[in-house]
């Protein structure tokens, strides 16, 4: 019996190979058929815009793309798992190796230690292209595929409350003193909530203090009455850094950025619970990775002829599948005040690791 985690550097060579390209087949054939599906949904109004057309597409799925692959990723190891040690098991190689001395977790070793640089890879992926395109994609949904700024913080959708008042705008560009916002609603209200009156512009800039609207026009509600006015100045108790706060998305954000806008909102006194356990996620939800080989473990033991190498694959992929559903449970609890957020983003994790390992040491007893 060996004493070392990993067998022999040879072996440990033709596993990790194997896994790797199973891994890049099933990744590849998911994202082809998932982005194909996609594109056939969204293509009609990309080119429903005018100007747009096959360069835009190709946009999108240059955008859209970076989003699958960290999305499906984990899927794919999961189901490369099943397909290496299940092809394994057929051909007696496990067997074998068990014969030769190796315990189960060394037959597992490669294989961990592929999915480990894969969770790392898959950190680095997230945070360096799939927050960004996240961003890009979002606003140029926001804007309906029409042109958008060439600014990486542009945001859409963003409300803003200035007393029993409210500042809408369709998308928000640019920092401090130079943010801008495009398809601007000012609506006044009464103290009852009621409004008042709806002023529409299609720009509006920082006029320190407010925000001045470009070319605005005003419906009086009572009166039923369409005005155009000249410039005007709303929401002076708005400022920059407030706009700048009012719509986080973890999705479109690395962790540095992350971490300062939830200090930014805990300093305002808002609720961080939500964006805090995204933050844990950001850490947990790569090294899910690392958990599939461990879940699709029971694939690999067990004699190939007893007939039960499908029941085996079935139960690895329910493990596997059962982990993402529990994940993601955990997260929206997290999300509601259920869970603590360090516990919403790490407890499906451990749970499942020793579930993983409790399957793992039965199997092999």
């Amino acid at each position: 019996m060996q004493l070392e985690f990993f067998p022999s550097p040879s072996l440990t060579r033709y596993l990790a190979k194997l896994f790797v390209v199973r891994i890049l087949a099933v990744l590849v054939m998911l994202v082809l058929v998932l982005q194909t599906l996609d594109l056939l949904s969204e293509s009609g109004k990309i080119l429903g815009v005018p100007g747009n057309g096959e360069a835009q597409l190709w946009q999108y799925v240059s955008l859209r793309i970076p989003q699958l692959i960290a999305r499906f990723l984990p899927y794919s190891v999961l189901l490369a798992t099943i397909i290496t040690l299940a092809t394994l098991n057929q051909n007696s190689e496990v067997v074998a190796m068990k014969a030769a001395g190796l315990s189960a977790h060394q037959v597992l070793a490669p294989l961990l230690l592929t999915a480990a640089v894969i969770s790392v890879i898959s950190f680095a992926f997230n945070e360096r292209v799939v927050t960004r395109s996240t961003a890009t994609l979002k606003a140029w949904t926001a804007a309906e595929f029409r042109p958008i700024p060439p600014d990486a913080k542009v945001r859409p959708n963003v409300y803003l409350p200035d007393g029993p008042h409210i500042l809408a705008a369709g998308q928000v560009s640019g920092t401090g003193k130079l943010t801008r916002m495009d398809n601007v609603t000012w609506y006044r209200r009464d103290g009852a909530g009621m409004v008042l009156e709806q002023i529409r512009a299609p720009h509006a800039t920082y006029a320190n203090p407010g925000w001045r609207l470009d070319k605005p026009v005003s419906f009086d509600v009572a009166g039923t009455r369409r005005v155009e006015l000249a410039p005007t100045v709303v929401a002076q108790g708005i400022t920059p850094a407030q706009v700048a706060i009012s719509k986080v998305d973890p999705d479109a954000q690395n962790v540095i950025e992350l971490y300062h806008s939830i200090q930014a909102l805990k300093a305002q006194g808002r609720r961080t619970s939500e964006l805090e356990g995204k933050w844990w996620h950001k850490f947990s939800g790569p090294l899910a990775a690392l958990l599939m080989p461990l879940l699709g473990a029971v694939a690999a033991f067990g004699l190939a002829r007893s007939g039960q190498l499908l029941i085996r694959a079935i139960i690895g992929m329910a493990l596997g599948f059962a982990y993402f559903v529990i994940d993601n449970a955990a997260l929206a609890m997290g999300n509601f005040g259920g869970y603590p957020p360090l516990i919403a983003a790490w407890a499906p994790f451990l749970l499942f690791a020793l579930v993983g390992e409790t399957v793992l040491v039965r199997t092999e007893e």
